[in-house]
């Protein structure tokens, strides 16, 4: 996809998107997503949540293609009741537990992932939240990252995607909701209220053009946030927290909105939340790397964040 669509809007670029997603094979996925992780790996990502949306044979294909690159992996199973592409589909809610309790008895470490509020009607949302909540699983569900999906869900169902999201029981502490470029106040409301975190793809959202994510406003309700590649248009962690904090100081006008030590939680233990594992795995740093030269220890966390790229990571 890199260099792909580019020129044309987010609808367009989605096309596109599926047209590369209707043809994958699981051959296909076990070794260019092997491909794709051990370049995560080499940029410091340790573990990866993996939205995965084109079945669970080709899912199967993604873990081994994990676990074969070094990373820890959360398959992070999409449910999708309409839109889309044929094979994103699964033809009811029970359908698609089955295909996610099926990967999880192979071994996969999974969680739940009700696509948006545009693929999955409300009585599957209202399925989805409890199941997770039983099995005490994560729940990811792509919301509020562009104003079309706003005003169709507006127009469906009388509430805005987060709102529908809490109504449906689908928003709780082990949820993260992915973009919430523009959540408004009482949405985000919801969302400090339940625990829930965030996760931002700062590279993604800018090459999307989907807009700001209004940074001062979660941070004063105290929600979690955390990073991910998504469209792995750039895969370098770094630069994900470096555009976070450059967001920040554009909307506040003002430097060290998001302190250094706070960026980097937001990359590792905040990640580690979101995803459901007890640590962040850890990765080396190489110190004596050229844009590291002569930067005292004391220095190391900020330099790390707004001087260095992915190469700094020791593969």
């Amino acid at each position: 996809m890199r260099g792909r669509a580019e020129g044309d809007d987010f609808w367009a670029w989605r096309e596109t998107m599926l047209d590369l997603a209707r043809g994958l094979t699981p051959a296909e996925v076990r070794s260019d997503y092997e491909r794709t992780y051990r370049e995560m790996r080499a940029a410091g990502y340790t573990a990866v949540g993996e939205y995965h949306y084109i079945g669970p044979e080709e899912a199967k294909a993604a873990a081994e293609a994990g676990h074969a690159a070094g990373v820890e992996l959360v398959l992070l199973y999409a449910a999708y009741g309409r839109g889309g592409i044929d094979r994103f589909r699964q033809e009811s809610v029970a359908d698609y537990l089955g295909q996610l309790e099926g990967l999880a008895g192979a071994g996969v470490r999974v969680g739940v992932a009700p696509h948006s509020v545009r693929a999955c009607p409300a009585d599957w949302l209202e399925q989805i939240g409890p199941y997770a909540d039983r099995e005490g699983l994560v729940l990811h569900v792509h919301a509020d990252e562009q104003p079309r999906e706003i005003e169709e869900c507006l127009a469906e169902h009388g509430v805005r995607p987060i709102e529908l999201l809490a109504r449906s029981g689908c928003l709780g502490p082990r949820t993260t909701i992915v973009h919430a470029t523009h959540a408004d106040d009482h949405e985000l409301d919801l969302v400090a209220e339940a625990g829930a975190s965030i996760c931002v793809c700062p590279t993604t959202e800018a090459n999307l053009g989907d807009g700001f994510i209004p940074v001062d406003r979660i941070r004063d309700r105290r929600i979690r946030l955390c990073i991910g590649s998504d469209s792995n248009v750039r895969i370098d962690p770094l630069e994900e927290l470096r555009e976070l904090e450059g967001t920040a100081r554009r909307q506040a006008m003002r430097r060290n909105v998001i302190p250094p030590e706070e960026l980097l939680l937001i990359g590792t233990g905040h990640g580690a939340v979101a995803l459901g594992l007890e640590a962040w795995p850890q990765t080396a740093v190489e110190l004596d790397h050229p844009a590291l030269a002569g930067v005292p220890q004391s220095e190391v966390e900020s330099a790390l964040v707004f001087g260095c790229g992915a190469d700094v990571f020791s593969p």
